[in-house]
């Protein structure tokens, strides 16, 4: 499993009873996490948090303040700085084991400057401004407008607001199959889909019906001296090997290279093991 270990602004403290413990930056936050399903002694840490995502058995939840009175903050990673802020749907804006991947595309991009980058359900931008940090050129895709905007925002406040990233507003797929009419190529491309989403225009998305197929319009976008594919799930019903496999008999069958995948997670300061949040495949030539 490869796990992110040096995002020094957040910190995975416990995990127990189908909750998670996390510190995000000087704020302590209690989040469900369906992976979790052992019990666990909960230390005092627990109780002290500022605030409480609460599911409710009819569907979504809600947010118990205890000590916070900010709808919002910031938090940094190296050199890129993020707008964290709690939402109704238990997420705070942003996947902090996404850095691990974040890491390896900085790392392509080292010895590419000027590369062009798509970035597909790039929600609040952590890999579009990893990318562009790195002196790439990104477009930025989202059927969200508030994410967009909120990606925007987190630009800013990593002082790359004056980089070369075009924000789109846009279903992902209707967008893919302008980009090849216009004749439009990338040399890195990073795919990162919910399981469960619908579009601007209301396009319902089902993560196991509809990652095949758009994976195949996507690939003939890769330029003719591509750098990688990187594909997410967040999904218990996508294995790694699925989306290994998936990128193998798509981009690869395409692009020759090779797929690999495995698991993504983060560590738990109190027992110093690994709690799985995913999974990435990545193509490289």
């Amino acid at each position: 499993m490869r796990a992110t270990k040096d995002f020094k602004d957040y910190e995975l403290i416990d995990c127990s009873g189908g909750e998670k413990l996390e510190r995000w930056g000087d704020v302590t936050l209690v989040r469900p996490d369906p992976q979790v399903l052992w019990e666990t002694p909960r230390g005092p840490r627990w109780k002290s948090c500022n605030a409480h995502y609460h599911r409710s058995q009819s569907g979504g939840g809600r947010w118990e303040y205890k000590s916070m009175r900010r709808e919002s903050w910031n938090i940094s990673w190296r050199q890129l700085t993020f707008k964290i802020s709690p939402t109704g749907f238990k997420h705070t804006g942003l996947f902090p084991e996404q850095a691990v991947n974040w890491d390896y595309a900085m790392g392509k991009l080292a010895g590419r400057p000027g590369a062009n980058i798509l970035n597909l359900f790039a929600y609040t931008g952590g890999a579009t401004l990893a990318c562009a940090a790195a002196g790439a050129k990104v477009c930025h895709v989202d059927a969200s407008k508030g994410m967009v905007s909120w990606a925007r925002e987190n630009a800013a406040l990593s002082s790359l607001a004056d980089k070369p990233v075009r924000w789109i507003v846009d279903d992902c797929k209707k967008f893919v199959e302008r980009e090849l009419r216009r004749g439009n190529r990338y040399d890195g491309i990073i795919m990162d889909p919910p399981s469960y989403g619908r579009g601007p225009g209301g396009e319902i998305w089902k993560l196991e019906e509809q990652i095949y197929p758009l994976l195949e319009l996507t690939a003939p976008l890769l330029s003719d001296a591509p750098l990688f594919f990187i594909l997410n799930s967040y999904t218990t019903g996508l294995s790694a090997s699925v989306m290994q496999y998936l990128l193998g008999v798509t981009v690869g069958r395409l692009h020759g290279g090779r797929a690999a995948a495995d698991e993504i997670g983060l560590p738990v300061s109190e027992t110093g093991l690994v709690l799985p949040c995913g999974s990435t495949a990545i193509w490289e030539p």
